[in-house]
Parts: C-alpha cells; structure tokens; sequence
C-alpha cells in the first residue's frame, strides 16, 4: 500500500480537559490535583458535566457524568464551575495565535475548539529541530503562557498523529508520542474494543463484531470488497484506516470542512416537559438545524429524532426515516420529526430532544418530484433565508417565531448562550 502512503510531518494536538483546564487556570490551581466540575449546578442534579479535570476522571468519574453519578463521599470537595463558553473561546485564540507564531494558516488545521493539526514539513530545517521537538516546544509554550496542559501526537499524515495522540500519548511521560506506517500493525492493530479507535462509533462496532471483528487488526486483514459491500465508501475507508493510510491534507481546509456527513442538535430540557409542550421544543429545533441546512446549501436524506425520557424512568425513543427526496424544508423536515414521535412516544415525561440530518448533498442542484410542491417549496426556501440574514446581521433574537413567548419556550435563552452554554 506504499502507493498510497504520504510522507509528511504532523503534530496533532489536543488541551487535555479543556474546559475544567481553564478554569483551573483562571484560579491558579492544578488540574491533576484539584476536584473541579463544569457544570450548570441551576440545571438540578441531572445537569451534564461539560467537563471534569483529571484529577476526577483519575477516580474514575466520567468528563460527561451527571452530577447525581457524582460519589457523595467525594461531592463535599468539588468545585463546581459554571460553564463560562465565552471564554473558553477567548483561550482557544490565543492558543491558536501561539501555534501561528510556528506555522502559517495554510499549515493549520484547527479541527475543535480544543484540537488542532499542525503541518510542520517545511518548518523543521527552519528550526532545526525535528518533529517531535518541536511538538514538545509548542506544548511548553502553551503550558508556560496559558497554564494548560496538552496531550501530542506526531505522524506522517493527519490519521497517524491522531491515533498516536488518542492511544499513545497518555501514556507517555511527557504526553508526547509519535507513530509511523511500521508502528500500525503493533500498535494500532491490537486495539480492542474497537470503538477505541477514532472514527469508529459504537454502532458501527456492533455492526463489525457481528461480522467477527474484534480488534481493529481484524479489520486490516478483513476482505476490503466485502467491506464496502456492506457499508459502502465508508466501508472501504475504514480498511485503509486501520492501515493508516489517509490522504487528507492541512492545506485542503475546505475538503475537510465539507467532510461532515450530519447536522445535529440536542438540548437537556430545564425540567420535564409533556404533550403539547414538547411541540414547540420540536419546532424550535428544526428550525434551528435547517437554518444550519440552508446556510450550508446542503439537503439531507435521512432525519434522525430522539427523546429521552425523564430521569426518574429513564429510556426514550430513537428512531429514523429516510426520505424519498433529499430536502432542506423546515416544514418537511418537522413534520418527519413529529411523524416519528406520534408513532413511538408512549406518553412518558420528557427531559431531553436530539434532531440530527445525515446525508447529505450539496442544493446547488436539485431535481424536483412530480409530488413536490415546487413553488411552496421555493417560497419557503426564500422567506427563511431571508430570516437567516436577518439573524446573521442582528443575533439570533432578532427574529422569532410567535411560539418563543410561550412559556415552555427556550429558544429565546438558548439564542443567548454559546455552545448550548452561558457565555
């Protein structure tokens, strides 16, 4: 597979509890000593932790436990901080104009708000320092000027430096690891559970352990054609991933911005909600994601709905449907959305609502049914357009609908907050 191996030299680099990080940075503490939880403590005891540092995640507490899953033997110490996102993204620039004072935008890839790739290939003999060098400098510097801690992986293309950052880092002494194309068959290949490996998600895994894989070298050395027959593009990627071959390039910003294959949106209610109240939770959040739709002049094929139920019963309904025709109309796509709860909603309490849109195709081009309203279609498409430049000139409240003064209404606070967050 040598033909498709590229050469090149990549430090990906991930702000180890990012969040919790900051705020210890803000409070001159230690993350690896110190008891701190993001979380909004006015949501109630099921509120989400966005983060905990170290310290905690040590003691086994997970970076997204509720703060009931918190051990009472240890909630007397915890510090509990209110997300502040804000913030969080004032941070994020100057770690960003610290990695531009070693490379330029066109070597920088910065993939979240706590993730970055560096292409440093034709920095080296400018430093005169080699890869890893240099990814322990730009680690320093960020632990010296900002107080944060960063985990660094280094490789030969943007997959390797991932997967050597996720599996190997932590368990260097200075959080630094480097893979090459002849670390994958002993280092990548054992890994088990597969969901380990990024890019892998736990459906996904189940479909594969069916299959008979276990380890990611399974994978390797499975039939790459049966593969693709069963999971199609995506089937055959992943063959070559778990050989560490990828083609993606920093430089190809666009390319790997335009590889998102689903929108989603999901918001924790403030309390339990029931029928009708849901409903306009339902309709605030199609409006919110075909916004997202439109702005991105994508269409979508398959609508994805989920509830979650109260935490008192717990459970709550997951389920799909595919659309005859891709589309980006927020009347569509809310009716699918309240299709799928008629049919499976067993009239329980409701604490959370999740709207995501996967497949995903480009509305430069679209090719009208006999059975669509054209110009509906088209009249709709441009009145809230219009509404989208309207919000993009003036915030998010500038305009909403009538349904955002009633009283079970969030999306009037929601619009205020960044990330799903106070700021």
């Amino acid at each position: 597979m040598k033909q498709y191996q590229i050469h090149k030299h990549i430090i990906c680099i991930d702000l180890k509890s990012f969040y919790a990080s900051v705020e210890c940075a803000l409070r001159g503490l230690d993350p690896f000593t110190t008891p701190l939880v993001v979380a909004d403590q006015s949501r109630g005891n099921g509120a989400l932790c966005l983060a905990v540092t170290p310290y905690l995640k040590s003691l086994g507490i997970s970076s997204r436990a509720r703060l009931f899953d918190i051990p009472d033997d240890i909630k007397p110490y915890i510090i509990y901080a209110k997300p502040q996102m804000q913030t969080y993204l004032e941070f994020t620039m100057k770690i960003i104009e610290i990695y531009l004072s070693y490379v330029s935008d066109e070597d920088l890839y910065v993939y979240s708000i706590d993730e970055a790739f560096l292409d440093v290939t034709h920095y080296l003999s400018l430093y005169q320092m080699t890869d890893i060098e240099l990814g322990k400098k730009i680690v320093n510097d960020i632990k010296d000027k900002l107080h944060l801690h960063a985990s660094c992986g280094v490789g030969p293309n943007m997959l390797i430096s991932k997967l050597a950052m996720d599996l190997d880092s932590k368990h260097q002494k200075e959080s630094i690891a480097k893979w090459t194309y002849e670390d994958i068959p002993q280092k990548l290949w054992p890994i088990t559970p597969l969901s380990e490996m990024w890019g892998i998600g736990y459906r996904m895994e189940r479909n594969l352990n069916f299959l008979g894989m276990q380890s990611i070298g399974d994978i390797a050395n499975y039939d790459v054609n049966i593969l693709k027959d069963h999971f199609g593009v995506l089937g055959e990627e992943l063959y070559y991933h778990c050989h560490g071959i990828d083609m993606s390039l920093i430089q190809d910003k666009d390319k790997l911005r335009n590889r998102s294959k689903s929108f989603g949106i999901s918001q924790v209610l403030f309390h339990d909600y029931q029928v009708p109240e849901i409903y306009t939770i339902i309709l605030e959040m199609a409006d919110e994601i075909t916004r997202r739709l439109r702005m991105s002049k994508k269409r979508c094929r398959t609508v994805h709905f989920s509830v979650g139920y109260s935490l008192s019963t717990g459970g709550g309904l997951h389920q799909q449907i595919t659309l005859e025709q891709p589309t980006s109309s927020f009347k569509e796509i809310y009716h699918t959305c309240l299709q799928i709860f008629h049919n499976h909603y067993d009239g329980s309490l409701m604490r959370s609502v999740s709207v995501s849109l996967s497949g995903l195709t480009d509305s430069k081009v679209y090719q009208y049914s006999l059975f669509e309203d054209a110009e509906a279609i088209e009249k709709e498409y441009q009145l809230l357009s219009s509404v989208d430049a309207i919000k993009s000139r003036y915030g998010k409240n500038a305009v909403n609908r009538a349904e955002s003064l009633e009283e079970h209404s969030t999306i009037i606070k929601r619009n205020s907050f960044v990330g799903g967050h106070h700021e």
